[in-house]
C-alpha cells in the first residue's frame, strides 16, 4: 500500500488554498475548499500541462493552456478539449495534519 503523505497542518491550509507537492514522483496539486480537502495528479489530460495555476470556479478547475475543466471531486472533464478524467488522489486528516495518499499502483 503506497504511504500516506503529510502535506501541511490543517490550521496552515486555509480553505481556497492549493498546493503542489510531489507524490512518488507525480506531481499533485491539493486543495481546500469549502466542504474539505481534494488532490489530482497536475496533469491537464488533453496535453499534460500543468493545472495548479488554473482559474478555481467552485469544484471546477480551468486548465490554463487551453481551457479544458475537470471537477476536482471526481476528476469529471466538464468542459473540452480534454475527454480524458483526471486522476483523483485520497486524502484525510490525521492528527491536525493532511494526508494525501496516490493508492493507484497498490
Amino acid at each position: 500500500m503506497a504511504a500516506w503523505m503529510k502535506v501541511a497542518r490543517v490550521a496552515d491550509f486555509p480553505p481556497g488554498a492549493r498546493r503542489v507537492i510531489e507524490l512518488e514522483g507525480v506531481r499533485v496539486c491539493v486543495f481546500h475548499l469549502d466542504d474539505g480537502f481534494y488532490a489530482i495528479e497536475d496533469a491537464c489530460t488533453h496535453d499534460g500541462g500543468e493545472l495548479a495555476s488554473g482559474a478555481l470556479t467552485g469544484c471546477e478547475i480551468t486548465c490554463p493552456r487551453h481551457g479544458a475543466r475537470f471537477d476536482l471531486k471526481t476528476g469529471a472533464v466538464t468542459a473540452p478539449p480534454a475527454y480524458e478524467a483526471l486522476a483523483v488522489l485520497a486524502t484525510r486528516v490525521e492528527g491536525g495534519w493532511l494526508e494525501v495518499q496516490d493508492g493507484r499502483w497498490d
